[in-house]
């Protein structure tokens, strides 16, 4: 079934509600196993179909803001989200105190006992008003972005839309394409100031309402991180500024010199090459019959996988106004199928989307076997795994893409996976000075922020950009709005990414083999157990970084970048 064809209903929370806490209470009666498990299946069902409807309704509202209909049914889910969160912790308290629990163990693996003990210490019906509003300010923030509309060469433009001005080879353009972007957040500081506030605010209140002495401890616990703690984050961000700090310093000055720049601006340092970022060769239709080859050599169940999301039109990828910015994977659990959303501008992103959503959209089929949601449905450390690694076990078809920018492209890619991790770090410190410090003024903010930045990312350079120098960049990174404390794991899946890179290049089949396995047992394993199952080291481990920031340098070292 195609999506425009996917039926929506708005869940009756009522009806939901009885028909949950009536099997509930049978599993709590229930003395046969056979019949426990029965009643457990009709639980998932309910919450599985309440899933598909708000997954629906959230995709046909990212899709369209301005859309009427889906904007109340977004309004009616973040009410109504707490409210099934309760019934959810109902379920997980008689998982945990089953008679039964051993066998639960057994049939759906350890970690929904985890999840389950996690999920009732991140909630109380004390804080479902709280939590609310944290969703309505969530989707303010959302939705404030999407409106953007932002004038600039005689149109009107999102901020998506205008991405590919910013990447131009005319340096003057960048920067007033730069400068148009900025003024619609300088316009909008004071709002989305207030907004990050009370959002600051009512985390810390929920914290402190659940018996935590800050959102820090909160935030650890709804990202479910199971086997890692604050302190080996930290060890961590102090390996990434040792080892990959310097070598990213390396790339900066490497980019300097290609330009003709004696220092990057941060108007330039998105853009890598004076012949131009490396481009795709063709429109939305051209990259998805090109990724419709691509799966289809890579392997038999990939080319099963794309051929399903193609024939099903479960992609919008195309940027358009009123549609929500970014990017993303769902899932439609009903269907077994997901759903990949995107905003194509042009740009190297466009591809990087196909193999990276679609890196989330391959897991999400492969385990749709599952019934549990805590059990399909990996951590967010671990789903990144799939994402990153597919945009590198894709590399022998970027050729179909990017055509003679191929070489170029790799350069580009593999640099900027390394580039990224020092902002991942960033972004992590930042939320942990945050939520340690939550009735700091805006202006406290920033300059932590800025402070931060500097440390992990030396080369920035806004000092002809009034509004970066106060330490605003932040402000466009809606995973720290939207999905506190989502932002590390970007970067530990990063580490174990480039893990399956280097091993690619050694032993393809054996590396994919891995790969496909880790992502047909979805979420059935915490993190670091994912990572030892598909042969990874944990980038805890003290010379994991190192191991590999070695091969990477060498690689990029030995490519003549003056060429590009």
């Amino acid at each position: 079934m195609k999506f425009k064809d996917f039926v929506y209903e708005r869940p009756n929370y009522e009806q939901v509600s009885y028909e949950i806490n009536s099997l509930i209470q049978k599993l709590e009666k229930e003395e046969k196993w056979d019949n426990a498990k029965n009643i457990i299946s009709n639980i998932n069902s309910i919450r599985n179909r309440v899933n598909t409807m708000l997954n629906i309704a959230n995709v046909r509202y990212t899709i369209n803001t301005e859309d009427k209909f889906y904007e109340k049914e977004k309004e009616f889910a973040d009410e109504i989200d707490p409210l099934f969160e309760e019934l959810n912790t109902n379920f997980y308290k008689v998982l945990i105190t089953s008679k039964h629990k051993e066998k639960i163990i057994k049939e759906y693996g350890e970690k929904i006992i985890k999840a389950a003990e996690f999920a009732l210490k991140g909630f109380s019906n004390e804080v479902i008003e709280d939590m609310q509003l944290e969703n309505k300010l969530s989707s303010e923030y959302q939705k404030l972005i999407a409106s953007a509309k932002i004038l600039f060469n005689g149109e009107y433009r999102t901020l998506s839309e205008l991405t590919p001005f910013t990447l131009s080879k005319d340096r003057q353009v960048r920067k007033e394409a730069l400068e148009s972007k900025y003024n619609f957040y300088v316009e909008n500081e004071d709002e989305l100031d207030r907004m990050f506030h009370q959002l600051v605010i009512v985390r810390d209140r929920i914290a402190k309402k659940l018996g935590y002495n800050n959102f820090i401890e909160l935030g650890y616990i709804r990202m479910e991180r199971f086997d890692y703690d604050e302190s080996m984050v930290k060890k961590f961000r102090d390996q990434v500024k040792k080892y990959i700090v310097p070598i990213n310093n390396k790339l900066y000055n490497r980019q300097a010199k290609r330009l003709g720049l004696n220092n990057l601006s941060y108007y330039d340092e998105k853009f890598e090459f004076i012949s131009g970022n490396p481009t795709p060769k063709g429109n939305e239709q051209w990259i998805i019959n090109n990724g419709i080859k691509m799966y289809s050599e890579l392997s038999p169940d990939t080319k099963e996988f794309f051929s399903f999301m193609v024939e099903n039109e479960l992609m919008d990828l195309v940027s358009k106004k009123g549609k929500a910015s970014g990017g993303y994977c769902t899932n439609f659990p009903d269907y077994k199928a997901p759903f990949i959303f995107s905003n194509f501008n042009g740009t190297a992103g466009d591809v990087d989307v196909l193999t990276h959503e679609a890196g989330h959209a391959f897991q999400s089929y492969k385990s749709n076997w599952i019934e549990m949601p805590e059990c399909s449905n990996p951590t967010y450390e671990s789903c990144e795994i799939h994402s990153m690694s597919m945009e590198f076990f894709t590399w022998p078809w970027m050729n179909l893409f990017f055509e003679e920018d191929t070489d170029k492209y790799k350069y580009y890619h593999l640099g900027s996976a390394l580039k990224f991790i020092p902002y991942g770090i960033t972004v992590d410190e930042f939320q942990h000075y945050i939520y340690k410090n939550p009735h700091i003024t805006p202006k406290e903010r920033k300059e932590a922020w800025r402070r931060i930045e500097k440390k992990y990312l030396p080369h920035k350079n806004y000092s002809e950009c009034d509004f970066l120098e106060r330490g605003n960049w932040w402000l466009q990174q809606l995973h720290i709005f939207l999905y506190p404390f989502y932002y590390i794991d970007y970067t530990l899946a990063q580490i174990c990414a480039l893990q399956f890179w280097k091993r690619d290049r050694e032993n393809h089949k054996e590396t994919w083999n891995d790969y496909l396995n880790l992502c047909s047992i979805g979420g059935t394993k915490t993190f670091l157990d994912l990572v030892k199952y598909a042969n990874l080291k944990s980038p805890f481990d003290e010379n994991c970084i190192q191991d590999i920031i070695n091969d990477i340098d060498k690689y990029l070292s030995e490519i003549d970048d003056s060429k590009f």
